[in-house]
């Protein structure tokens, strides 16, 4: 029970900030009103498989790594199934579909120009600081993993 209070606190400080919160901000605040266009759909789709992609990145920490999302209280064990058998970051992906979702749903230049200031602030806090934390903590196992699954696009496997 406890590990699942201290998922569901970081969810809500850390990634709702980047996937919710700011974006709310940067669109002005503004609590679209509903629409039925192809476009309007077609943002709500992304935020939505962003939601349910954290949802179940966070569930497999939790699960199968005995840990968090955050740096403090990582998983205690190296998560390579589920969606992280077909990407290395997920949990990342999952924050800038939402991202992307909301510029699409809400027609904004400025939360698309944030979606892709956020994958670089990402990508490079992913390759200069968490790959080397995950290769020390894990060794061989996580350079295997790295070998065989991309980082960012998704990976297909051979049966």
């Amino acid at each position: 029970m406890w590990l699942l209070a201290k998922n569901i606190v970081f969810s809500v400080l850390v990634p709702a900030a980047a996937g919710l919160y700011v974006p709310w901000w940067i669109s002005g605040g503004a609590v679209p009103s509903p629409t039925f266009t192809l476009r309007s759909l077609a943002g709500v789709l992304l935020l939505t498989v962003g939601a349910a992609g954290y949802v179940w990145c966070q569930s497999w920490f939790a699960i199968f790594g005995r840990g968090t999302p955050a740096p403090i209280d990582p998983p205690k064990r190296l998560v390579i199934r589920g969606p992280y058998h077909v990407v290395r970051n997920p949990m990342y992906v999952s924050v800038l579909l939402m991202v992307l979702g909301w510029s699409v749903y809400l027609r904004s230049s400025p939360l698309l120009l944030y979606a892709g200031a956020l994958w670089v602030v990402l990508h490079t806090f992913v390759v200069v600081i968490e790959e080397p934390s995950l290769r020390r903590r894990f060794g061989d196992a996580y350079v295997q993993y790295c070998r065989n699954v991309r980082r960012w696009m998704p990976t297909t496997h051979q049966s």
